[in-house]
């Protein structure tokens, strides 16, 4: 990855931040996601299991859908989905699914994570589409909204 990779990605990165704290000031798991292609984002979302009463409405499952809806196509071929946290089973697999080509993510997962610690979906050479992964893109800023948000949780007594 060159420099200007670096900082490509870490100017969209910190789009997602932004749509992470939107989720965090519904009262939801700050996660943000964006989808880019050809160096623009083309579509944002943030974590709306609590607004939407949904429990698919996951940051990274928004901004698939909505970037589908702007390309007009469900194959995002040519496009980077970056997002806060390492996608769970169910994203990691609608990004296999969108063929997309990249997957830029921020904090680790240790309990969820499905694209490098505890599965490897996006690699997978049983599947009939893999991805570039890139991991650890703000890393600790975006881990930082996480441990934040959870420790509020726990002063207000909420699970």
């Amino acid at each position: 990855m060159t420099e200007s990779d670096t900082a490509l990605w870490e100017k969209m990165m910190l789009q997602a931040v932004g749509q992470a704290q939107l989720s965090a000031e519904a009262g939801d798991v700050p996660v943000g996601a964006v989808v880019a292609r050809d160096g623009d984002i083309i579509a944002s979302a943030h974590n709306r299991r609590i607004i939407d009463a949904d429990p698919t409405a996951h940051a990274e499952i928004l901004a698939i859908r909505a970037a589908a809806e702007v390309i007009g196509d469900w194959r995002l071929g040519g496009c980077t989905l970056i997002v806060t946290l390492e996608p769970c089973c169910m994203c990691a697999g609608a990004a296999v699914l969108a063929r997309l080509d990249r997957i830029v993510y921020g904090a680790a997962d240790p309990k969820a994570g499905a694209v490098d610690t505890l599965y490897r979906i996006c690699d997978d050479n049983r599947l009939n589409h893999r991805m570039e992964v890139i991991s650890g893109v703000l890393a600790e800023q975006c881990g930082r909204l996480l441990t934040d948000f959870f420790q509020d949780q726990r002063r207000q007594g909420k699970k």
